[in-house]
C-alpha cells in the first residue's frame, strides 16, 4: 500500500504584511508587502487603496525585482577617469556631502544661477522647488517639459485642470469614452479599471490613435488619425455639432466665458472698473459683472464695438475649412466616419442625458433642484500633446467637452481636488536672483501676459531653460530637454553646475542622444569640461551616471519615505481628496540615502535659509521629519491626513504620530466630498466651502471656463506692436500666428523643415504596458516581456518595400539614420511606423551583459530627433518645441525607410561604458524565508 505524501497547499506566505504605495509607475497604486525573515516575498495590491481597490498591474508585481537589482548603486561615487568613462571611486556620505556643499557654496554667495538643478519624474516636485528656490538659483524644473506640459498647461487655462492627476472620466455613468493619444502606460490601472467598468455597461468606446494596442484594441471603434492632425478632427467635430445646434447653451452662458464681451479693437475682455469682465445681463439687458447675484448672460448679446466670445467662435469654426469634407485627407479619417461619431456624440450627451435629484447652489446663489450630466467623457495624453501645435490641439479638445457641457457633470469629465482651480489661482514665475540669497519666489508658474516673462533688465532669457520667454512664453513646467543644450552652448549665459535627478539625459530622455553625450564630455580650449561640473542621483546605475563628476546613490521606492501630496501630484479620486506615503518597508542594504533626505543634509549644511533655524540649528535631521513638521503656511503641511491631535483634516498643527497613522491606515488618507458638493465644483459653493476646509484655497474662488484665453491674446497684441514689453522683430510673426485666443490647428514644424515627399512615413514611441520608466527595461521579469523593440511597419510600408520577417531597415529623418528590426503591425495608420520607449539600453549600463537584447536588438528612436529644428538661415537657434508652452515635439518626427541586410546589432552603436557595480549574474537566484 502506498504512502500518500504529505503536501503542504497553503504554504506560509509571508511573516508581515506591510502596506505603502507602488512606483512602478505613477498611478500610485496601494500595495500589500509580505515580509519574509525581513525580505521582501511577495506584493500584491491593496483591496482597501482608492486608486486601484487591489488590481496590481504586472510592473506592480515585478517590484520585488527593482530591490534586488543587481545595477542598485552601493555608495556614493566619484569620477576618477573620463567624464563618460564610468570609472569611479567610492567614497563616504561625509565626502561626498562635503564635496557638493564645496561646489555649491561659492556659487549660491555670487552667482545662483550658475547652478542649474533639474528633476526627473520624483513625484516630490513641491519639495525639490522648495530647496531650489532656497539655494536662489531660478533654473529648476521637473520633467514636465519633455513629457505632457501641454495637457496639463491647455487644460488649466482652459478649465482649470486637465486629465489624469488632474481629473477622470465619470466611469459608472459615461455612456460614450473617446481616448485621444493615450498609450498603456498612463493611469494604467485606473483606466484598465474604468474600461471594465465601461463595457459591463454596455456603453461604447472610441479610441484615436495611430496606432492600434492596449486600450485602442479593445474601443468599439478605432480612428487611425494620421499623426499631429488630432486638432482638425477635433476643430471638425466642433464644425459639426456648432452647424447642428448640438451644443449646451444653457451650461456655456452660465459658467463658461462664451457670453463674455470682447473689444473688436483690443480683441480684450470689457471689464468694470474693479476689472470683473462683463456680460449682457438677459434680465435687465445691460452691463452686468459676471458673477453679480443674479445675472443671467446672454450669448446672443450686442454691445457697440464688442462681441461674445460665442459669436467669435461660431465666426470661426462654422468657415468651410473645418468641415470634415475639409479635413478628411489630412486627417486619415474618412469625412463620413468623422460626421458619424459627431452625430454619435450628439446623440448621447443631449439624447441620454442623466439627471440627478441633488440640490445645490451656485456662486450667483442661484438654487438648483437637480444636477444635468451629458454622458460624454473624454480622456487625452502625450499622443496629442507631443507636437509642436500640442498646446492648442489640447485646447481644442477641452472647448469639445465645454461645449457640449460634459466638464465636472455626472457622465462627463470630474476634476480630482486640489483641482480645479483657475490659473489665475497659481503663482507666476519668479527669477530675480540675488547673491547668498532666497529666489523671489516660486520658479514656475501661469504667466498671464508679457510682463509676467522670465527676462532680465536687458530683455535676455533668466533661466538656462529659456522658459517663460518670447520663444516659449507659457512654458509652466519648463523646458528640461533644453538646459544641456543651452548650458553647452553658452546660451543664454554658461554654467557651473549641473544637478539633476533620476532624468537619464545621456540616453532615452533626450532628443540627439549621440550629441547630447557629445555635449557632456566637450571641452573648451584649456582642455576644461565646457559644462565644469555635473552632480546626478539615481538609485541604479543608469546611461547617465556614467556622465557625472558625482553620484549621490538613491534608494529604491521599498527603502524610503515619500509624500504623495495634495500639494504636489495627490492621488486623489474624482469623489474625495486623498494623499499617500511611502516608507521604508525594507532597510537598505547598501550605503545609499533616499535623495529627499540628502537634500536636507545638504542644505543644513550649506545652512540655507528655510532649512535652519536663525541660530543655524538645523529645522529637519531627514525627509520623515520634513514630511511631518514643515508647514507652507500655518496648518498647511505636506500630508492632510491625521493632523493636529489625529482628528483634524486638511489644516491643524503637525502631529508628530502622522506618519504612524498613515502606516497604520494603509499608507493612505481619504477625505470623501460631500454628496451635493460632488459636481460643478468651479461653481458649487458647497464645494468651494469644503475646499477651504480642506486647505485646497484660503476663499472660495469659482471662475469661469476659458474657451478665450485673454493671457494668448495680450502676447498677440504684443507681437502686433502694442504694450511696453515688445518681442524681438524674428519672432513677431509667429506670435501673432500661434498665440490665438481661440483654438487653432497649424502644421506639425517638422512639415516645413522635412520634405513630405522624401519623408513621407510618421515615425512615432510609446510605452508598453509593462514598462515605464527606463529602469523597467532592467527588470528581470518584465525583460521577459519586452526584451527587444522592433520598428512596427504598416502593411502597405511592408509590402511595397518587400519586408518578410527577420529583415532589417534603414530610417533617416532630417538629422541622421538608424539601422533596425522591423515587424508587421495591421493597426496602424497607413504613414505611421511604431517602436516601444526606452526598451534599448547603452552597453555596460544596468548591470545587464553587453550581449544582453535591450543593447544589442533594442534601439532608441532618439537618434533621429533633434532639441533644435534645422536651420533657417537667420542665425537663430529655434527649439524643437510647442512654440507656446515648450513641449518637446517627439511625435513631429518624419522619416523615410529603405530596406538592407540583416545585421547583428541596431546602429548606431556606442562603445560599452564602464559600470560602477560590474554585471549582474546571468540567472537571479535568491531564497526568502526557509
Amino acid at each position: 500500500m502506498m504512502n500518500q505524501p504529505r503536501i503542504d497547499t497553503s504554504p506560509r506566505v509571508s511573516d508581515e504584511i506591510r502596506k505603502t504605495t507602488c512606483y512602478m509607475c505613477a498611478c500610485r497604486c496601494g500595495i500589500n508587502v509580505h515580509m519574509k525573515d525581513g525580505r521582501v516575498a511577495y506584493i500584491e495590491g491593496n483591496r482597501d487603496h482608492p486608486v486601484n481597490k487591489g488590481v496590481l498591474c504586472a510592473k506592480g508585481s515585478a517590484g520585488i525585482m527593482q530591490v534586488n537589482a543587481p545595477s542598485r548603486l552601493r555608495a556614493p561615487l566619484r569620477r576618477v577617469g573620463p567624464r563618460g568613462s564610468g570609472r569611479f571611486q567610492e567614497i563616504s556620505w561625509d565626502e561626498a556631502l562635503g564635496l557638493a556643499k564645496d561646489w555649491l557654496t561659492p556659487i549660491r554667495k555670487n552667482d545662483p544661477s550658475k547652478l542649474a538643478f533639474f528633476t526627473g519624474r520624483d513625484q516630490s516636485q513641491s519639495f525639490t522647488s522648495f530647496w531650489a528656490q532656497a539655494f536662489g538659483t531660478p533654473n529648476y524644473a521637473a520633467h514636465g517639459g519633455f513629457c505632457s506640459v501641454n495637457m496639463a498647461a491647455a487644460g488649466i487655462y482652459t478649465m482649470g485642470g486637465a486629465f489624469w492627476e488632474f481629473g477622470q472620466p465619470d466611469w459608472d455613468r459615461a455612456k460614450l469614452f473617446m481616448l485621444f493619444g493615450v498609450a498603456e502606460d498612463h493611469d494604467s490601472n485606473p483606466i484598465k479599471m474604468g474600461i471594465g467598468k465601461l463595457k459591463a455597461r454596455g456603453a461604447r468606446i472610441i479610441g484615436v490613435n495611430p496606432i492600434r494596442s492596449g486600450y485602442n484594441a479593445v474601443a468599439d471603434e478605432w480612428l487611425g488619425i494620421t499623426p499631429g492632425t488630432d486638432g482638425l478632427l477635433i476643430l471638425a467635430l466642433v464644425h459639426c455639432l456648432m452647424a447642428a445646434g448640438r451644443i449646451d447653451l444653457d451650461y456655456l452662458a452660465r459658467y463658461t466665458d462664451a457670453p463674455l464681451l470682447v473689444d473688436e479693437q483690443t480683441g480684450l475682455f470689457l471689464r468694470d472698473q474693479d476689472g470683473r469682465a462683463l456680460v449682457i445681463d438677459r434680465a435687465t439687458g445691460g452691463l452686468a459683472a459676471f458673477d453679480g447675484r443674479g445675472v443671467r448672460p446672454d450669448l446672443n448679446a450686442a454691445h457697440p464695438g464688442h462681441r461674445t466670445v460665442l459669436q467669435l467662435m461660431a465666426e470661426r469654426y462654422l468657415q468651410p475649412e473645418y468641415a470634415p469634407e475639409a479635413v478628411a485627407d489630412r486627417c486619415g479619417i474618412p469625412a463620413a466616419r468623422i460626421r458619424a461619431v459627431a452625430d454619435e456624440i450628439a446623440r448621447v450627451a443631449f439624447d441620454e442625458a442623466i439627471v440627478l435629484d441633488r440640490p445645490w447652489t451656485d456662486f450667483r446663489g442661484e438654487r438648483h433642484d437637480t444636477m444635468t450630466g451629458r454622458p460624454v467623457a473624454f480622456h487625452a495624453m502625450r499622443g496629442i500633446s507631443a507636437h509642436s501645435n500640442g498646446f492648442q490641439t489640447c485646447r481644442a479638445l477641452h472647448m469639445l467637452q465645454i461645449l457640449l457641457g460634459s466638464v465636472e457633470v455626472p457622465g462627463g469629465f470630474r476634476f480630482k481636488p486640489p483641482y480645479p482651480k483657475p490659473a489665475t489661482a497659481h503663482p507666476k514665475p519668479h527669477c530675480k536672483v540675488t547673491p547668498d540669497t532666497p529666489l523671489d519666489g516660486p520658479h514656475l508658474g501661469f504667466v498671464h501676459g508679457p510682463e509676467d516673462l522670465a527676462l532680465k533688465e536687458d530683455g535676455s532669457p533668466a533661466r538656462i531653460d529659456k522658459a517663460f520667454t518670447w520663444e516659449n512664453p507659457m512654458s509652466a513646467h519648463g523646458l528640461m530637454h533644453m538646459v544641456i543644450s543651452n548650458a553647452h552652448a553658452g546660451d543664454p549665459y554658461r554654467i557651473d553646475t549641473l544637478f539633476m535627478y533620476m532624468a537619464n539625459m545621456s540616453w532615452n530622455s533626450s532628443m540627439n542622444t549621440g550629441g547630447v553625450m557629445k555635449m557632456l564630455t566637450d571641452t573648451d580650449e584649456n582642455g576644461d569640461y565646457v559644462i565644469p561640473r555635473i552632480i546626478y542621483s539615481d538609485a541604479y546605475a543608469s546611461e547617465m551616471v556614467a556622465y557625472a563628476d558625482l553620484i549621490l546613490p538613491d534608494t529604491t521606492y521599498l527603502e524610503r519615505h515619500d509624500c504623495i501630496s495634495l500639494l504636489d501630484r495627490p492621488i486623489s479620486e474624482a469623489g474625495a481628496a486623498a494623499d499617500a506615503i511611502r516608507w521604508p518597508v525594507v532597510e537598505p542594504d547598501r550605503d545609499v540615502r533616499g535623495f529627499q533626505t540628502v537634500l536636507i543634509q545638504l542644505a543644513n549644511l550649506m545652512k540655507l535659509p528655510g532649512f535652519v533655524h536663525e541660530d543655524g540649528r538645523p529645522k529637519w535631521r531627514d525627509y520623515a521629519d520634513y514630511i511631518v513638521n514643515h508647514e507652507r503656511k500655518p496648518g498647511i503641511g505636506p500630508l492632510a491626513g491625521f493632523r493636529g491631535d489625529g482628528r483634524e483634516v486638511g489644516r491643524g498643527a503637525p502631529n508628530p504620530d502622522q506618519l504612524k497613522r498613515y502606516v497604520d491606515n494603509g499608507g493612505f488618507f481619504v477625505s470623501h466630498i460631500p454628496e451635493g458638493a460632488d459636481f460643478y465644483k468651479p461653481w458649487n459653493m458647497d464645494y468651494q466651502d469644503w475646499a477651504v476646509g480642506m486647505g485646497l484655497y484660503d476663499a472660495p474662488q469659482p471662475y469661469l471656463f476659458s474657451l478665450y484665453v485673454e493671457p494668448l491674446r495680450k502676447f498677440q497684441r504684443a507681437a502686433e506692436g502694442h504694450g511696453e514689453r515688445q518681442p524681438p522683430d524674428h519672432l513677431r510673426d509667429r506670435l501673432r500666428r500661434v498665440m490665438e485666443p481661440l483654438p487653432i490647428w497649424y502644421p506639425p514644424f517638422e512639415d516645413d523643415h522635412a520634405d513630405p515627399a522624401e519623408y513621407p512615413i510618421h515615425a512615432l514611441t510609446q510605452r508598453p504596458m509593462a514598462m515605464y520608466h527606463s529602469w523597467g527595461g532592467q527588470n528581470a521579469w518584465l525583460r521577459q516581456i519586452h526584451g527587444r523593440n522592433p520598428m512596427y511597419l504598416p502593411r502597405g510600408v511592408w509590402e511595397s518595400h518587400g519586408f518578410a520577417d527577420g529583415d532589417w531597415a534603414r530610417l533617416s529623418s532630417v538629422h541622421g539614420s538608424i539601422t533596425v528590426p522591423v515587424a508587421l503591425h495591421a493597426g496602424l495608420n497607413g504613414s505611421t511606423i511604431w517602436t516601444w520607449n526606452a526598451i534599448g539600453k547603452r552597453k555596460g549600463a544596468w548591470a545587464l551583459d553587453e550581449d544582453a537584447p535591450e543593447a544589442t536588438k533594442g534601439f532608441l528612436l532618439n537618434h533621429l530627433i533633434h532639441e533644435l529644428l534645422p536651420p533657417k538661415g537667420d542665425g537663430m537657434r529655434w527649439s524643437n518645441s510647442d512654440p507656446i508652452t515648450g513641449q518637446a515635439a517627439w511625435f513631429d518626427l518624419r522619416v523615410k525607410i529603405e530596406k538592407v541586410p540583416p545585421q547583428d546589432e541596431a546602429d548606431p552603436g556606442f562603445a560599452a561604458i564602464a559600470s560602477p557595480v560590474g554585471r549582474g549574474p546571468r540567472n537571479l537566484r535568491w531564497k526568502v524565508g526557509r
